[in-house]
């Protein structure tokens, strides 16, 4: 028997900064008031009265689980490829090497094109594909160009990326099998954004970049929606996460304030840790200067290509959702990473991305400086698969 639609509880947009709410059933980008990310909101009250954990128990297994909580109202514009749901490890072996428990890996290396921006994909091109967009933008340091362009793929929609040149061969390889108009960039992510705007403007094309429209966020929240579910509605005290745009920190923050209005939560939060390269951490130095907003970093290097982004649209959302839980934020080493990374897979049998890596260096350095306390629950996020990283491992 076939499951009833799941009716989309959403209201409206709400500007992230300044509070303006607008139209959620047309294209936006950025707040045209004061053009920072909106947000999308929903009726929890009248969500809390029709939905309720049990309901979730018969459903598929992909982050359209909850659709009620997500922003695509038809059925048959929700654009999915398996995305979501993916498993979160007890790392025992890891635990007994560093002598620290428990240790959770959550890894999204698992979803469809190998990471976690699957999930903001899948529900940002599946919203621009009901609302009208024909024809899709993005700038990327390759994992968000790959998922873009499946889903793209998926809705017969143009797909048009802009990578920085040297990106590893395997994120550019993927952008062209699946149809997409791959333009190489020399420099960094800004350098990518600034050349697309151009295509945008000139040609009409929807962006889809890191925080500048409203629905990757909401793809990426249902990291924290799974983390609940498979911790049997309870959180870990401390969750770990690698942070160039921070759409995924800051996407779980928002997941829990809305699991606590619905009542499937308590007032708990984890402790949130954003982990940067040294090479590359505007939302550390920020964290450390106590500013608001992060100023651009220069000549930003990193072996982690996730992590190389020197100017991030929700800087203040990174920093709120960090300061919000009395988390902190810590820069790591590339030598740093790179031993790290090889720990994670030969203690898990996971093959990480150099940013999965990240989030043990950190759990590292914050278990020297005596920071999580014994027997705090630690989560780890694996952001993706090692194999697309050929370049690292030769």
């Amino acid at each position: 028997m076939s499951q009833p639609e799941q009716q989309s509880f959403l209201t409206h947009l709400e500007c992230s900064l300044c509070g303006e709410k607008y139209d959620p059933d047309r294209l936006w980008n950025l707040c045209p008031r004061c053009g920072k990310p909106l947000l999308a909101r929903y009726n929890l009250t009248k969500a809390k009265a029709s939905l309720s954990p049990d309901d979730l128990v018969k459903r598929e297994p992909t982050l359209w689980r909850y659709g009620e909580l997500l922003p695509v109202r038809q059925k048959s514009y929700r654009l999915s490829l398996g995305e979501g749901y993916t498993p979160l490890h007890r790392a025992f072996r890891l635990e007994h090497e560093i002598g620290h428990s428990p240790i959770f890996i959550k890894d999204e290396g698992l979803n469809p094109t190998g990471s976690f921006k699957a999930r903001g994909l899948s529900v940002a091109v599946s919203r621009a594909y009901e609302l009208g967009a024909r024809a899709l933008s993005i700038p990327s340091a390759g994992n968000a160009a790959g998922a873009m362009s499946a889903y793209a793929a998926l809705a017969g929609l143009e797909a048009h990326v802009f990578m920085p040149a040297d990106v590893p061969r395997p994120f550019i390889n993927e952008c062209r099998v699946l149809g997409a108009q791959v333009t190489l960039v020399d420099g960094l992510i800004t350098d990518c954004a600034r050349l697309a705007r151009e295509g945008i403007e000139k040609y009409g094309r929807f962006d889809l970049s890191t925080l500048k429209e409203p629905y990757r966020l909401e793809g990426k929240k249902t990291m924290g929606y799974e983390l609940a579910e498979q911790l049997d509605w309870s959180l870990p005290e401390v969750i770990i996460y690698p942070t160039g745009g921070g759409t995924g920190l800051v996407g779980m923050w928002k997941a829990f304030n809305e699991l606590e209005e619905l009542g499937w939560i308590g007032s708990k939060r984890p402790l949130m840790v954003s982990v940067q390269s040294e090479g590359c951490a505007p939302i550390v130095r920020a964290f450390q200067e106590g500013t608001e907003f992060a100023e651009p970093w220069a000549n930003a290097r990193t072996i982690a290509d996730g992590l190389r982004v020197p100017s991030a649209v929700g800087d203040f959302l990174i920093l709120r959702s960090i300061r919000e839980s009395q988390g902190t934020a810590v820069a790591v080493s590339d030598t740093e990473i790179m031993e790290s990374t090889y720990l994670l897979g030969k203690t898990t049998g996971i093959w990480p991305a150099p940013e999965g890596g990240a989030t043990l260096a950190a759990l590292l350095r914050l278990l020297k400086d005596r920071w999580i306390k014994e027997g705090d629950s630690v989560v780890l996020f694996n952001t993706g698969n090692g194999a697309k990283y050929s370049r690292l491992w030769d």
